[in-house]
């Protein structure tokens, strides 16, 4: 197997929250298209396209507000990608330039919740498709087959993930259009489009979703841009992951809208069940199978790795520490995966609606993060990172930088009178019939807060310094 010229080693990745050494740097910017692309060719887009449509969006506008949401958050979330080669660093480390070494760790207590929740979520359909391949009726059984192939890809790391990644492009361009021609040959599929009209709710609902799948990629996106050379141009890595995240997530998210309005609660009732018989015969129907595991192993074992690292830079917060030996990383994913192997097995039956206010409150805790680090990265230290000082609370980005976290706590409370959840409706979204633009305020009110703090307060450095490398005084 090759990658980028290199041969890939099955053995477990040794570096962790670390910088990637040039010498150890590799791979092209495609791989990043081919990764994103395969991570959203999974079912739990699928999912995620429908829920709008099962909240009564017409599937016509469902489609246009999930693809306006996938490109808006695309643009966003591709611009933390390309953060990866110039940085070499692992997305959420370079959060303490922002909120200081020990203050990251407040969103990243979010961050971890967030894997959890998508892992789990994800495990169980995963483990269900499984279940019907082997013929088991206790979904517990492929639950917990998932989540062990999970933690084996994540332990190997960063290479295979990867290939897991091409793999499943192909896998799921083929399958999710063999299934797309059965829908229409099955279906009166036009039959289904334009019935409903345009409501401004369901339609900003479909915005929402498209934007938060994306942009909840943020905090892990640049774990698997990172080991790219550091020459690799920025537009390059931010055109390749933009492209694959988007086409990948719009097809699945298109075909779930088309699915919901054709089949209903069909579809609703057993997602992975309703595609296996969409499928057709036996023999496609477990060939159907295979690709929803496939596509959700990508997406898990993302969620798994982003998970462990995650951890490691909350306790490494205050001890100091740069990295850890092999074995101890393999503990960690183990850890993470089998809580949510846990989580999967504990699932409410109600999967739809608890996914849907899931996501739609990642949102609402995620802006306001991405926007500071963004704003940050490109405007105010205009890429320019003190990374030896990323891991020492008393060097240049301190321990706790209160303004930054003032802004973020803002940004988030911004958003509560707009929000449309099943526990709460702000009262502004109740002036608005109920559509949903919290995350659209949380951007602006967390840019408009941060920016001028952040020109006062922040101490960027004249130029990029790397472990080594003498620090210029400012």
């Amino acid at each position: 197997m090759n990658d980028g010229g290199r041969e890939v080693v099955l053995i477990p990745e040794r570096r962790t929250i670390d910088v990637i050494p040039d010498d150890e740097r590799h791979g092209q910017p495609r791989h990043q298209f081919t990764l994103w692309c395969g991570a959203n060719m999974q079912i739990t887009a699928i999912v995620d396209g429908a829920l709008a449509v099962v909240f009564g969006a017409d599937a016509v506008w469902a489609i246009l507000g999930t693809l306006i949401g996938n490109l808006v958050g695309g643009v966003v979330m591709a611009l933390h990608s390309a953060q990866g080669p110039r940085l070499g660093l692992p997305q959420m480390i370079s959060s303490r330039a922002q909120f200081g070494v020990r203050g990251a760790v407040v969103p990243l207590v979010l961050v971890i919740l967030m894997y959890l929740g998508f892992a789990a979520t994800g495990t169980v359909l995963a483990g269900q498709a499984i279940g019907k391949l082997a013929g088991i009726d206790d979904p517990a059984v492929g639950i917990v087959v998932f989540g062990a192939l999970t933690a084996v890809v994540a332990v190997v790391g960063y290479r295979l993930i990867h290939v897991v990644g091409r793999i499943a492009t192909v896998v799921g361009i083929i399958g999710f259009t063999y299934l797309a021609v059965r829908l229409f040959t099955h279906y009166d599929v036009g039959a289904q489009l334009g019935g409903h009209g345009f409501e401004a709710a369901t339609f900003l609902l479909a915005v929402s979703l498209g934007a938060s799948w994306q942009l909840t990629y943020g905090p892990y996106v640049a774990d698997y841009s990172r080991y790219l050379p550091r020459t690799t141009g920025a537009r390059a890595t931010f055109w390749c992951t933009f492209a694959g995240t988007v086409l990948g997530s719009q097809w699945s998210m298109t075909f779930g809208a088309l699915v919901a309005a054709c089949a209903g609660t069909a579809f609703t009732r057993d997602q992975v069940g309703f595609l296996g018989t969409l499928a057709g015969p036996a023999a496609m129907a477990v060939l159907i199978y295979l690709v929803i595991v496939v596509g959700k192993l990508t997406v898990n074992v993302l969620n798994a790795y982003g998970g462990f690292m995650s951890m490691l830079t909350t306790v490494t917060a205050f001890d100091r520490r740069t990295t850890i030996s092999r074995p101890a990383r393999i503990l960690y994913i183990l850890a993470f995966t089998t809580v949510s192997v846990l989580i999967a097995l504990a699932a409410s039956a109600d999967f739809l609606n608890n996914f849907k206010n899931f996501v739609l409150v990642l949102l609402m805790v995620f802006t306001p993060w991405s926007t500071i680090n963004l704003l940050d990265y490109y405007l105010i230290s205009r890429e320019r990172i003190d990374i030896p000082a990323l891991y020492d609370p008393t060097a240049r980005y301190g321990s706790w930088n209160l303004p930054a976290l003032g802004c973020y706590a803002l940004g988030v409370a911004a958003q509560i009178p707009f929000l449309a959840q099943q526990l709460y409706t702000g009262p502004i979204t109740e002036l608005l019939g109920g559509a949903d633009i919290s995350w659209i305020v949380g951007i602006l009110v967390t840019a408009a807060l941060y920016y001028p703090v952040a020109r006062r307060t922040a101490r960027p450095p004249a130029q990029m310094i790397y472990p080594g490398e003498v620090q210029v005084a400012i």
